[in-house]
């Protein structure tokens, strides 16, 4: 099935260089906000979708509900260029490569980069289809405190290190063929959303 705007809540046209950030939100915060504006403007992206997941394969314990986290993401992250979409529940997709595989297909022409933090490469060995995922779209990585080492010597970055481009060419990584990706340096925010609900009251 495609997927077309008035499905997704949202309009993609062919040529345009759009960010997916995935992740369950739970909850989202201020790291996610700056990982998201920097990605704007590292990579010269014309927009960026929050993709809420219903849930995390490898984690046991399910997220707060969908809707909340939506409505967190959307409280939280207002700009014109951010939309939150709660796109794989529409879907009914769980998996990064099939979330990936209808987006391509609904949106044709469109130059999807998927943009993840440093400490998501690290394990991105772990995910279902990863390697899919590195050949259907160029990578953003945006390095977070403590997790920079861990992911320049992951199992994803040692298989495809012959597809990094140096930092300096960020800018190219949406025109880029996949498998291309390109690990960015940040002053980053250390806050998490585990960190946030260890914090929350009970």
């Amino acid at each position: 099935m495609l997927w077309n705007a008035h499905q997704t809540g949202f309009h993609l046209a062919p040529g345009q260089r759009i960010g997916l950030l995935g992740g369950s939100f739970d909850p989202p915060h201020e790291g996610h906000v700056r990982i998201t504006l920097e990605a704007l403007k590292r990579f010269r992206l014309d927009r960026v979708l929050w993709l809420v997941s219903p849930g995390n394969p490898l984690k046991a314990k399910g997220p707060a509900p969908l809707e909340a986290r939506i409505a967190a993401a959307r409280d939280l992250m207002q700009h014109p260029r951010v939309h939150i979409s709660g796109f794989e529940a529409l879907a009914g997709t769980r998996h990064t490569a099939r979330t990936l595989e209808l987006l391509q297909k609904g949106h044709p022409g469109v130059r999807f980069v998927w943009l993840m933090g440093a400490d998501n490469l690290a394990q991105l060995h772990r995910w279902e289809d990863w390697r899919e995922i590195m050949r259907r779209v160029p990578v953003g990585v945006l390095a977070r405190p403590g997790s920079r080492l861990a992911a320049q010597g992951s199992v994803a970055a040692s298989v495809f290190r012959h597809a990094r481009l140096p930092g300096s060419a960020a800018p190219l990584l949406p025109l880029s063929a996949p498998p291309s990706w390109c690990f960015v340096n940040l002053p980053m925010s250390d806050l998490s959303s585990t960190a946030l609900r260890a914090r929350a009251p009970r």
